[in-house]
């Protein structure tokens, strides 16, 4: 049935017309606000993949440390005689052969594999050594190992950022004998 036009004149104005959408306005505005949703989400994204990549690194380091403590544990005439601590390391294939090799050669062996693994991390360097003070030194050139004390410092650091300008991260593990 059809509405006269007296009745058609009684609606407000936003019946008489029907339902028309959003204005330009309104659409504007909802654009605006999705899109700041959309930068947040992409920001968390960042921040995640960031995260999970120093989580690699770090994760990376404690498997290093621990490798150096087994071969350390495994070999522990020359972990006596401090053959591992301040040891810069010396390939010596007779130590993987049937020939073998003395605990002192073996733990130069033992650390020279061990820095090359070290080349998985960025800018990766360690140290063993004999360490009052663990918690200290700024990397393989100054490790500020005090050679006091029964106790082995395995230190691990590594460019986390990548930029050589900051310091570089730091992991330590104390290996009793």
């Amino acid at each position: 049935m059809r509405k006269s036009v007296r009745q058609w004149r009684r609606l407000p104005l936003h019946h008489r017309h029907g339902s028309r959408g959003f204005t330009l306005l309104e659409v504007l505005v909802s654009l605006l606000v999705l899109s700041i949703g959309l930068i947040g989400v992409a920001g968390l994204q960042l921040l995640g993949v960031s995260n999970s990549r120093d989580a690699y690194f770090r994760t990376q380091a404690v498997m290093l440390s621990y490798d150096i403590s087994d071969r350390m544990r495994a070999n522990q005439d020359a972990v006596d005689s401090a053959s591992y601590s301040g040891n810069a390391g010396t390939l010596n294939s007779n130590c993987r052969s049937t020939t073998g090799c003395t605990p002192a050669q073996m733990a130069g062996d033992d650390v020279a594999l061990w820095k090359l693994a070290l080349a998985a991390l960025p800018g990766g360097e360690g140290v063993v050594c004999i360490d009052s003070t663990f918690d200290d030194g700024s990397g393989e050139g100054s490790p500020a190992c005090d050679g006091v004390g029964n106790q082995y410092a395995v230190k691990v650091w590594w460019d986390d950022d990548r930029n050589a300008a900051t310091d570089k991260e730091r992991l330590v593990t104390v290996v009793v004998p």
